[in-house]
């Protein structure tokens, strides 16, 4: 069985988050992927070095000394966002490195937008790269996609996709977060949250959708106005005429954290939530009544553990991100590779440029 040996460019929270789904790999999967956590970086020294001993990792380096590191074949990007593309670009050119996971956003500017566009266009060096839109990889969203694929629903007509979150009401956690306050499209609840739904949106109905307008609304004193709190975006696909609307935000009070999209279609419509992880809903005109598929914890054939009754949630779609990415067995799975995610990115720069002209317009 092949061996990778893993480094990690990040040991903040979500890095945690990564360590649990590769070492609870071998409680879901029958044959997993055998791995060694070989080093961790970060700018701070005891961070650092506190990461490698709680979480098992041989070593804690800077940045600059993982880059010469000879030993690892996998990397996975999780520091700030703004630190994204240039760890991309350095990790790629790595002699040992054969496949990377991008956290989202894979970058922060038009510039790195554009350089993470031709690195796409040729390849990505011969090297696999994943992007961290791990909803994708939920049991109920992997079937809906492929449900999507099977049955004709006709062309999309109008669509919905949002992800809400209560959190950033609380000045506490603001203060916590700094570095998710930047201006957009670094930061702010488009690229950080409606990401997922517009990687979602992506995934159902295709590339090339465009902005049509955007809106934001919610301030602090603490938040720069150019860090949405709230924000939603109009669409409109040229391909098949749909129209419809992406909505992210930071400060939904009485949500605490949701995903939801809803597709209408010309002979059908599909509709999912996660306050509801294990289902999706699906309707066709010729039936004329609304259908739920249960999925559970159902990812065969690959793997169904505890059993495919068992609700599935956020943890788990980040494991079974993670089996993707190191054995690429899943052959059935909808896997974002750095195309999707420098397609998303491209909507929420847009999405920051369209708000833009709306704060301007409305005197904000």
């Amino acid at each position: 069985m092949e061996h990778h040996r893993i480094g990690f460019l990040g040991a903040g929270g979500i890095a945690k988050s990564h360590v649990f789904a590769l070492n609870s790999l071998r409680y879901f999967y029958p044959a997993p992927p055998a791995f060694s956590l070989a080093a961790v970086a970060s700018a701070r020294k005891e961070s650092r070095a506190a990461f490698a001993r709680e979480y098992g990792f041989e070593k804690d380096v800077t940045a600059e000394e993982f880059f010469t590191l000879k030993d690892i074949d996998t990397v996975f990007i999780l520091g700030p966002n703004n630190v994204h593309c240039p760890h991309l670009e350095a990790a790629l050119e790595m002699d040992g490195v054969r496949q990377v996971y991008l956290e989202k956003p894979v970058c922060s500017n038009i510039d790195e937008e554009r350089r993470l566009n031709d690195i796409a266009g040729k390849g990505n060096h011969g090297k696999r790269v994943q992007v961290g839109f791990q909803f994708l990889l939920g049991s109920a969203v992997r079937e809906a996609l492929m449900f999507r694929q099977e049955k004709d629903f006709g062309k999309p007509v109008h669509f919905s996709f949002t992800l809400k979150h209560s959190d950033y009401l609380n000045k506490s956690y603001r203060d916590k977060r700094r570095t998710r306050l930047t201006p957009a499209p670094d930061g702010g609840a488009m690229a950080d949250l409606g990401s997922h739904a517009i990687s979602l949106m992506v995934a159902f109905l295709g590339s090339g959708i465009r902005i049509v307008s955007a809106l934001q609304s919610g301030s602090y004193p603490d938040v720069p106005a150019e860090s949405d709190l709230y924000s939603e975006i109009s669409l409109f696909d040229p391909k098949t005429g749909a129209v419809g609307n992406v909505s992210g935000s930071r400060v939904s009070s009485g949500i605490g954290d949701m995903l939801a999209f809803e597709i209408h279609f010309e002979k059908g419509a599909l509709r999912y939530s996660s306050y509801y992880p294990d289902r999706f809903e699906y309707f066709f005109e010729e039936v004329g009544d609304w259908s739920v598929r249960f999925t559970g914890s159902n990812f065969r054939p690959v793997t169904s553990f505890p059993s495919g009754h068992v609700p599935a949630g956020w943890l788990r779609a980040l494991i079974h991100a993670h089996y993707v990415f190191l054995t690429g067995k899943d052959t059935l799975a909808y896997v974002p590779g750095l195309d999707h995610g420098v397609e998303v990115q491209r909507l929420v720069r847009e999405t920051a440029e369209q708000m833009a002209l709306f704060r301007k317009s409305a005197g904000i």
